[in-house]
């Protein structure tokens, strides 16, 4: 296996995209293999890549990892997104997991009935306003980041989190000053910039063609 990182998912953000972020922020390339055919995917389960016979999967320093959580860790302790003591990390992954379960409910949307998303998206708002964003809100309040002084997987998620928000509803962060101020000083960082700019390798938000390859890839059939 060589040294280069490899990640195998969809043309599409699900659950590599925060991954892709954490990549991206610490400014390390990585390489994708898009999987659009079903023959793709029964190669990398005949090859016994994939544990337990799912994706994401990511090549990395001489491994094959799998499940989103456990590649998010290695490559936040890898790059030093992870606090520098354990306090500090268990306040990053405290934060992480929250920000994982809000984007987690977002992520499910294209998969949903049109009658069901209306319905999802009341949902999904009410949390975001009532029970994340105060919490983000709060930590931020006279910090520069979520967790000590320096740059950490959290804030990453945080980013993308309230990203993905704005796109379902444009006004959420109005009454959130911190939260925007926040977004700013990410946005200044060079690789964050880099990575939210046109060509890169930040997905777009999922629409049908994503919905449907994804589905035949693993052979579901949509209810």
């Amino acid at each position: 296996m060589s040294e280069k990182i490899v990640l195998y998912y969809f043309n599409g953000r699900g659950k590599m995209e925060s991954i892709r972020w954490l990549l991206a922020a610490a400014g390390v390339h990585f390489e994708e293999v898009l999987l659009t055919k079903r023959e793709q995917y029964e190669k990398l389960l005949n090859d016994g890549a994939v544990m337990f016979q799912q994706v994401p999967l990511v090549e990395i320093d001489g491994m094959q990892l799998v499940q989103s959580k456990a590649i998010m860790n290695y490559v936040a302790g890898k790059y030093n997104l992870n606090g520098n003591d354990l306090k500090e990390r268990v306040m990053i992954e405290m934060y992480s997991e929250g920000l994982c379960d809000c984007m987690e409910m977002i992520m499910m949307l294209p998969f949903k009935k049109p009658d069901e998303k209306e319905t999802q998206l009341g949902v999904i708002k009410g949390k975001a306003t009532s029970r994340y964003f105060p919490v983000y809100e709060k930590a931020l309040s006279g910090s520069q980041f979520l967790v000590g002084s320096q740059l950490s997987r959290a804030d990453v998620h945080l980013m993308e989190a309230t990203l993905m928000l704005e796109e379902l509803f444009p006004t959420i962060l109005s009454t959130f000053p911190n939260l925007k101020a926040f977004q700013d000083r990410m946005r200044s960082l060079p690789t964050i910039n880099k990575f939210l700019q046109p060509g890169s390798q930040r997905k777009p938000q999922p629409d049908d063609v994503y919905v449907k390859t994804a589905m035949e890839v693993l052979n579901i059939k949509m209810p």
